[in-house]
C-alpha cells in the first residue's frame, strides 16, 4: 500500500474514533446531530470506481450501525450519498474535466465549490437518515429542520477538521 492509501485508512480511523467517542454524545436542541464520519466518504478520490466506492460507503455506514446499535440507517444514508457523490463530484468539484482529485478538500478545490458540494451531500445524507429513522414523511417539518441544522453544524465541523488535519497544497 502506498502512502496515500495509508492516509485514507488513518482518516477512517480518526473520523470514526472522533464520531464514536465524542460526536455521538452531542445533541444540540434535539435537532443537531453532527455526523462527521460521512466526511470520510466525501473525501475519497474522485476517480474511484463505482463499485468499490459504494462498498466502502456501505461498509462505513455498517460500522456506524453496529457501533451505535442502529437499524441500518447509517449504511443506507452513506450508500445513497456515495451514489449521489458519483454524479455531483464530477459536476461540482472537477466541473466536468477528466481530473482525479486524490483528496477533495478546501485546499485541493476552490473552497466555495467544496463547501457547496459538502453541504449538498450532507443535506442528502441527513434527509435520507432522518426520513429512514422516522419510517416515513409523517413529521417532515421536523425532519427538514433537523436536516438543515445538522447540515450547517456538520459543514462547519468538516471545514474545521480539514483546516486542522490537512496540509495545504503547497506543503503536500
Amino acid at each position: 500500500m502506498n502512502s496515500h492509501n495509508w492516509r485514507i485508512v488513518g482518516r477512517f480511523v480518526l473520523l470514526m474514533a472522533l464520531q464514536l467517542l465524542v460526536l455521538n454524545y452531542v445533541y444540540l436542541g434535539g435537532y443537531v446531530m453532527p455526523m462527521l464520519y460521512v466526511l470520510f466518504v466525501l473525501m475519497l478520490p474522485t476517480g474511484m470506481k463505482r463499485i468499490p466506492l459504494l462498498l466502502i460507503a456501505f461498509g462505513t455506514g455498517l460500522v456506524m450501525d453496529v457501533m451505535c446499535n442502529a437499524l441500518g440507517f447509517h449504511a443506507l444514508a452513506c450508500t445513497v450519498v456515495a451514489m449521489l457523490r458519483i454524479w455531483f463530484a464530477d459536476r461540482i468539484l472537477t466541473r466536468g474535466e477528466p481530473v482525479t482529485i486524490q483528496t477533495p478538500s478546501v485546499y485541493s478545490v476552490t473552497p466555495q465549490y467544496f463547501i457547496s458540494y459538502l453541504m449538498l451531500m450532507l443535506a442528502a445524507f441527513y434527509l435520507v437518515f432522518y426520513t429512514a429513522e422516522l419510517f416515513g414523511f409523517r413529521g417532515f417539518g421536523g425532519v427538514l429542520l433537523a436536516t438543515i441544522c445538522s447540515t450547517l453544524v456538520t459543514t462547519l465541523l468538516a471545514v474545521l477538521y480539514q483546516l486542522v488535519f490537512l496540509k495545504r497544497k503547497e506543503e503536500q
